[in-house]
């Protein structure tokens, strides 16, 4: 069969044009695909947990739930340890897509240890702080809203980074679908210059108000506090032993 739109060059593009049948030297537009990291932030409200930091004079507490939720509907973990050490001195929380958390915390990681193995020293807190929102920004961590607490030269801090690379610092934060119940009960509890074991009391009361009403919260509570001294991590299953 002949080829309707054979014949001389002009003729041919007019017969494509009319045909609507695109011109193959046409250069094409692409897409890029949708991979920006505000699109997944529902995502972390939906996963569920409570994560606290506190500022205290001599150092940091950071304090987690210990439930895995699908959509904060159904329990799928009882025993998650959301809180990990990435720094002699500092610790990170793990909120929102769990692949996601995990890969953010070994690629700080791997950062960290490269630049002490470079350096010589440890890396400020205002430069992990950087770095991590960093990571944040730019990389496949989607979903993620960790709280980074640890102590330097210059003393104790607590920051909440963002799914969009945005890091807040401020004395004592929460993120996590308990949020709003923990918030509650800092704003009572906090005081400037607290004692460790008052910023302890603190995180755990936090996490345990938002357990008995977040559904995406609960089953206990991590607590790591961070001095100069490194980073000590303990878990009480079902808030057993905790004060």
């Amino acid at each position: 069969m002949r080829d309707p739109s054979a014949g001389p060059e002009f003729s041919n593009d007019l017969q494509r044009r009319d045909a609507g049948i695109p011109d193959p030297t046409e250069p094409e537009i692409g897409s890029f695909p949708d991979e920006s990291p505000q699109g997944d932030q529902s995502k972390v409200a939906e996963t569920g947990t409570t994560t606290i930091g506190i500022t205290a004079d001599e150092g940091v507490v950071v304090a987690t739930d210990m439930r895995a939720s699908l959509g904060g509907r159904f329990v799928s973990n009882k025993r998650v340890q959301k809180v990990e050490q990435i720094h002699p001195t500092a610790a990170l929380t793990l909120v929102g897509s769990v692949g996601g958390a995990q890969s953010f915390i070994r690629s700080l990681r791997a950062e960290v240890d490269l630049y002490e193995a470079r350096k010589g020293e440890d890396m400020s807190m205002t430069a992990l702080s950087t770095l991590a929102g960093n990571f944040a920004r730019g990389g496949p961590f989607f979903a993620i809203n960790p709280i980074l607490g640890g102590i330097d030269e210059e003393g104790s801090h607590v920051y909440s980074i963002d799914p969009a690379g945005g890091v807040m610092e401020d004395d004592y934060t929460v993120t996590g679908s308990g949020l709003t119940v923990a918030y509650g009960t800092l704003e009572d509890r906090y005081e400037d210059g607290m004692s460790m074991d008052e910023a302890r009391s603190a995180a755990v009361a936090g996490v345990r108000a938002a357990a008995e009403r977040d559904t995406g919260s609960g089953n206990g509570v991590y607590v790591a506090e961070v001095t100069d001294e490194g980073v000590d991590i303990e878990d009480y299953p079902d808030f057993d032993g905790v004060e």
